[in-house]
């Protein structure tokens, strides 16, 4: 599935989660399966949690991501002032 037929899968609401990115209108926000992968998760134990969910929506949550990343700068710490 291409990236212009996965984002769509990603909606806002201002009645969810005051209107942050939410996954098929479904009350899963972008950001919560975003956290779910950083800590390890597997997209098949996330599925397992939402059986409505399908693998386009991880990888739509992902492309999300990438795009959004590409217009944000986060100012990340200096290695050598990090320890």
């Amino acid at each position: 599935m291409k990236q212009e037929q996965l984002i769509k899968r990603i909606s806002i609401d201002p009645e969810i989660f005051g209107g942050k990115p939410i996954v098929r209108g479904r009350r899963v926000a972008v950001e919560h399966v975003l956290d779910m992968l950083a800590a390890g998760d597997s997209p098949d134990t996330i599925l397992s949690g939402y059986p409505w969910m399908e693998p386009e929506d991880i990888q739509a949550c992902l492309v999300y991501a990438s795009l959004l990343a590409r217009h944000e700068r986060i100012e990340l710490m200096p290695a050598a002032l990090a320890s």
